[in-house]
């Protein structure tokens, strides 16, 4: 391996810092929760997983959004799965959430404060939801 200049140690400092402060949980009000069992990781979730958390960093929410993994949820028909958490929304568990539907649950869930109707696959009964 070669020797690395100083310089150079201070930039992967400052990039493994910046990889660590996506993951602390402290001042995070919004959870999105990926299903990772293996009929999650079989349907391509580690993709989906990697793709919210790209598509959070492109709309500048990843200092806003915790991004966690769980085992299967029960829903293995619809893997991937995504539980979402947030201030003023109901939690919703989405389905079918391929890594292809990541940016647009990231715009209409937690920019547009909207539901994507086409996706979801549990929530609270429409008499508990606040409209």
């Amino acid at each position: 391996m070669a020797k690395m200049t100083l310089d150079q140690l201070r930039a992967l400092r400052a990039q493994k810092q910046e990889e660590l402060e996506k993951r602390t949980v402290e001042g995070k009000d919004i959870q999105m929760i990926v299903g990772m069992g293996t009929c999650g990781i079989a349907a391509g979730a580690k993709q989906t997983f990697d793709a919210i958390v790209a598509a959070l960093e492109k709309h500048n929410m990843a200092g806003k959004v915790v991004v966690r993994q769980t085992g299967c949820m029960g829903l293995c028909y619809v893997e991937p799965t995504v539980e979402v958490v947030m201030p003023d929304m109901p939690p919703v568990i989405y389905g079918k959430m391929t890594s292809d539907v990541a940016e647009e649950l990231v715009v209409k869930h937690l920019i547009e404060h909207s539901l994507l109707d086409n996706h979801i696959f549990d929530r609270p009964a429409v008499d508990i939801v606040k409209h």
